[in-house]
């Protein structure tokens, strides 16, 4: 600062010289006058604290202008432009965020004290050199500028910043170049682990670690391994490493011979790698192949863990492989002759076998009689019965049966099996068994809308039809009358051999009833009734002795014009008995209609009696008299008159 105010000085001294045609030289610093070197005391007074307040006068107050060139030295142009880059050199340019080496010029037991050329000395935490054994005074060390002047004036330095700086730019740039890189891995977090490379905090998830799948990350934690850096994110600046990536460049070169020498039907010794649902993955020695399930065994399996385990070594031969894809067929059970082609001699038309249930179908189920070879059990081949089979309900998977060869056919490989064959056909005497007409008891098995099957023996049944089951009650549903697993007595009607089928019936069992009802229920007979049931059309009338009748709806009005509720019972007239049909058709409108019209009818007929006696004893008077007199007529006009008055009143 004092060399500038030298300067200013000796500048106006050449203007004022210049101006009055005197030629000037330049003044030397060590040359100057006292009221200079006064005035220079005075303005550095400034920056020292007073005790007292003092009238501070400006330099250029006391500078004699009068001074001349007896005072002043003089430089040459070299020498001039030598002080001026010395003084240069003085002045360090600093920004937030360079980089910058320090010297080491003191070492605390918190802090290690660094000279950047600054106007002051900076201050670093002793905890950031923790990877510098042996730091002592006078290292050159390069460190980061967070702040030059913090909120206190202090120079604020980083060395751990300068570090993750200098180590961000090595990654982006090995990230470029491919270059594998050395790291620490020192700690595992969610999903993978920590490594530090250059200093730098990198993640490395765990699909990445290795080409098997890794579930103990903690083995991997304090190891120092080969890495590449695969992704990195300029914003955040976070990069993601990959072990892998190193083991799978290497088995690359692997796979590329082994591809080259592969050939279909080559034999080759794989380690069981991975387990699917859908098979299992095989190490060829670097290069994986896939073993589908159905090629692993030539029998039936739900999950080729049933044969394989991993890291179990077997051979295998080589089905098909593409060399863009990189993808290897496998197969195992292709190194033993298909079980078709090899039939044990057991294995013959006619003869029993015995297999266990791998599949079951709508249709039937299929049973493994050895690995590889099946038959199928036909719906209609379970049982010598005519009543529908599910195969689902008859089956379960696992399950062993013994069953016959009915079929077989090696160019096909399909084989039809029986189980009812094992046993007699029941129906080639059934005439003698069940003759018609013959009274049985079966086993209720299935019940439809339109009737009851009963099997009367093993493989022997036949359906009671709806209209069967009752003489007297008419059912909407077989249900109503009994249920699956019942017994019921029934007699046989008729035999279908050929179909195999049997008619059966239960209502059979007694005499018609309808036979001996006709006199009970006969026309206009009337009988207390209880509605059941009702319909739009009418109403079923629950009547004595189980029987049910039918009543219009036109015939259920009653007297005070309303009309029968179900569950009420009444007095009903039969008005149609139709034995054929089993019908019987009601009517409780009749029956009050019918009172009534029997009342009238009574009345009426006492009134014709009633006329009839008077006329009799008119027309015996009139015998009695052989002539009329005046007196005699007085007395007939009266007993004419008293016959009109009671024939009057009974009118009314």
């Amino acid at each position: 600062m004092f060399q500038l105010f030298f300067k200013q000085l000796n500048a106006d001294a050449q203007e004022n010289a210049g101006a009055a045609g005197e030629p000037v030289e330049e003044a030397s610093t060590a040359t100057t006058t006292a009221p200079v070197a006064e005035a220079v005391s005075e303005a550095a007074a400034v920056n020292k604290p007073a005790e007292a307040p003092v009238a501070v006068e400006t330099a250029h107050d006391d500078f004699d202008w009068s001074v001349d060139k007896r005072n002043v030295s003089s430089y040459s142009k070299e020498e001039k432009e030598k002080y001026d880059k010395v003084y240069e050199n003085t002045f360090v340019q600093l920004n937030d965020g360079e980089l910058i080496n320090g010297i080491v010029v003191g070492i605390t037991n918190t802090d290690v004290v660094l000279n950047i050329g600054f106007k002051s000395d900076g201050l670093i935490s002793l905890n950031e050199f923790r990877d510098l054994q042996g730091l002592k005074v006078g290292d050159e060390v390069e460190v980061m500028i967070v702040e030059k002047e913090d909120r206190d004036g202090h120079l604020n330095l980083s060395r751990k910043q300068a570090r993750t700086t200098r180590a961000w730019e090595r990654i982006v740039e090995v990230n470029k170049t491919g270059e594998v890189v050395t790291g620490q891995v020192t700690s595992k977090t969610k999903g993978g682990l920590i490594v530090d490379v250059f200093g730098m905090e990198t993640f490395l998830p765990g699909s990445q670690i290795d080409v098997k799948p890794v579930t103990d990350y903690d083995q991997f934690v304090g190891k120092t391994m080969e890495f590449k850096v695969v992704k990195i994110n300029e914003t955040i600046k976070n990069a993601v490493v990959s072990h892998k990536a190193l083991i799978e460049s290497d088995i690359e070169a692997q796979r590329a011979e082994i591809i080259g020498k592969l050939e279909k039907g080559q034999v080759l010794e794989g380690t069981v790698k991975n387990i699917t649902d859908f098979g299992a993955f095989m190490d060829l020695g670097g290069l994986d192949g896939l073993l589908y399930i159905t090629d692993i065994s030539w029998g039936r399996i739900s999950h080729p863990n049933e044969v394989l385990k991993i890291d179990q070594k077997v051979n295998v031969v080589v089905l098909d492989f593409d060399d863009e894809k990189k993808r290897i067929s496998l197969g195992l059970k292709q190194l033993t002759p298909h079980p078709w082609d090899v039939l044990p001699e057991g294995i013959v038309e006619g003869n029993t076998v015995k297999g266990r249930v791998v599949n079951i179908e709508d249709y039937g189920a299929f049973l493994e009689i050895t690995p590889g070879v099946e038959g199928l059990v036909h719906v209609s081949e379970i049982t010598w019965a005519n009543t529908p089979v599910n195969a689902k309900d008859f089956f379960k998977l696992g399950d062993e049966h013994e069953a016959k060869i009915v079929t077989l056919d090696k160019d096909t490989r399909k084989m039809s099996l029986s189980i009812k064959q094992l046993t007699e056909d029941p129906w080639s005497d059934i005439e003698t068994r069940f003759a018609e007409g013959t009274k049985h008891t079966g086993e209720v098995k299935n019940i439809t809308n339109y009737g009851v099957f009963v099997e009367l023996a093993q493989g022997i049944g036949g359906m009671i039809h709806i209209s069967d089951l009752s003489w007297l009650k008419r059912f909407n549903h077989p249900g109503e009358y009994t249920k699956v697993g019942e017994n019921i007595d029934v007699v046989i009607l008729g035999i279908d051999k050929d179909n195999r089928k049997l008619q059966l019936g239960h209502k059979q069992l007694e005499e018609d009833p309808w036979n001996t009802l006709q006199d009970t229920f006969a026309i206009g007979s009337v009988h207390e009734g209880t509605i059941v049931r009702r319909d739009d059309k009418g109403a079923t009338v629950q009547l004595p002795y189980g029987l049910e009748g039918f009543a219009p709806n036109r015939h259920l009005n009653t007297q005070d014009g309303k009309s029968v509720n179900l569950d009420e019972t009444a007095p009903f007239m039969v008005i149609e008995f139709d034995r054929n049909e089993k019908r019987i058709v009601l009517s409780h409108t009749r029956v009050w209609e019918q009172s009534a019209y029997e009342e009238r009818e009574t009345v009426k007929k006492d009134a014709r009696a009633e006329a009839d006696k008077t006329k009799k004893a008119v027309k015996n008077i009139q015998n009695k008299v052989e002539k009329a007199t005046l007196g005699d007529l007085s007395a007939l006009a009266d007993i004419r008159k008293k016959l009109d008055q009671e024939n009057s009143g009974k009118a009314e």
